[in-house]
């Protein structure tokens, strides 16, 4: 997929998510918009996963840690053809498997997420397995900013490191804001990657909206040899939408019927203009 295709493909995955968190009237909103693109480029570009090789031992592991933004994986892997399409329409419906976060009920899933602080851990166990067995594939997680108050994490980066697990690539999509506000100011983070590069991990920062730069970025782990590797993608929470941008009452948020057609109208725009 081209870099044009893919940013067209992210536009379309913000219209088809913003239509199902309005159809569920439920949705981590702000985070799906921050993350898509870094999921698109995973999904399209880099994973070596497909429904066919699911159930493939050599398959690359996606797992993701923010699991409350499972609106944006459910439509990727809905693209990709994991499930029909028509299934997310019983988002956060009675008895469907399409619950507001992650379970492996729904094919394309590794792992249940949602319990902040999980996600590396089980990655961290997955990687060295891997490395046990002498297995080939790659391990990828995706971590919320605000998620990284959790100290299972900090533990969990000190064990890729002690164990020199390269194939694993973890990425903080870094839109600096969580339920409660900045995260400056619940617990700050900063200076954020010399913290992940104490804790013996390789490190790239990329602006999470750049498809190209991720694709670069993904393609070139391991960043050195033994070590992990750490994507810090800067991004914006509600990305695409004007009213959401870098608003943290978006965290969760279902627009009413004119925000919602304000924010396709600015979405068709904005695919005017990358395929003009």
């Amino acid at each position: 997929m081209t870099e044009r295709e893919l940013k067209v493909k992210s536009i379309e995955y913000r219209r088809k998510l913003l239509q199902c968190i309005k159809r569920a009237k439920a949705g981590h909103t702000g985070g799906d918009l921050s993350c898509i693109d870094i999921l698109n480029v995973l999904y399209n570009r880099v994973l070596n996963v497909s429904p066919e090789t699911f159930d493939d031992p050599g398959r690359d592991r996606y797992v993701q840690s923010k699991g409350h933004s499972v609106e944006a994986l459910y439509v990727v892997l809905a693209d990709r053809g994991f499930f029909s399409e028509s299934d997310l329409d019983t988002l956060c419906c009675y008895r469907s498997h399409y619950a507001g976060h992650p379970t492996r009920s729904v094919r394309g899933i590794e792992q249940n997420t949602g319990a902040l602080g999980h996600g590396l851990a089980f990655s961290v166990g997955v990687a060295l397995a891997g490395r046990m067995d002498g297995a080939a594939y790659r391990v990828y997680t995706l971590l919320g900013d605000g998620e990284l108050a959790e100290g299972s994490n900090w533990e969990s980066m000190l064990t890729a490191a002690h164990y020199r697990l390269d194939n694993l690539t973890a990425i903080v999509d870094r839109n600096t804001l969580q339920i409660t506000g900045c995260t400056e100011d619940v617990c700050a983070l900063e200076p954020l990657r010399k913290k992940f590069e104490a804790f013996g991990w390789a490190v790239r920062e990329v602006d999470g909206h750049d498809v190209a730069a991720l694709t670069d970025a993904f393609l070139a782990a391991p960043f050195e040899t033994g070590r992990p590797s750490m994507v810090i993608a800067r991004t914006v929470k509600g990305k695409g939408v004007s009213f959401m941008e870098d608003v943290a009452k978006w965290h969760h948020g279902v627009p009413n019927d004119q925000q919602y057609e304000q924010a396709q109208q600015e979405l068709d725009q904005l695919l005017r203009e990358v395929q003009a």
